[in-house]
């Protein structure tokens, strides 16, 4: 098991987060957590996400009502990124739909 500390945070303090249904192994979205989200995360045991753009935390839901519960988090072998599982209540995207991948790209 790896330490908070243990992890490879990038110049701004963040580490990028593919969220993952625990039941389905759905990718439901990749997001940014920072060690201010993490803590929140283990409050909480829902996600909690650093806006890049706002510049902020974001718990995902707080709003909208979908929110995701925390099953596990792991990091990659070389510590520089992180799989949440999670169970999700609702929709992950802001478009309302349940994954924020959906669109194909065009020749794949």
């Amino acid at each position: 098991m790896k330490k908070i500390d243990e992890l490879k945070w990038d110049s701004r303090g963040l580490i990028p987060a593919v969220v993952q249904d625990a039941k389905t192994g759905e990718v439901l979205t990749v997001a940014y957590v920072s060690r201010e989200s993490m803590a929140k995360m283990q409050e909480c045991r829902e996600t909690v996400f650093y806006s890049r753009s706002r510049q902020c935390l974001w718990h995902k839901g707080e709003t909208s009502g979908n929110t995701q519960k925390v099953v596990s988090i792991a990091t990659d072998c070389d510590q520089d990124s992180l799989v949440i599982r999670v169970e999700p209540k609702g929709p992950a995207c802001h478009t309302g739909a349940r994954s924020c991948f959906f669109e194909e790209v065009e020749g794949f």
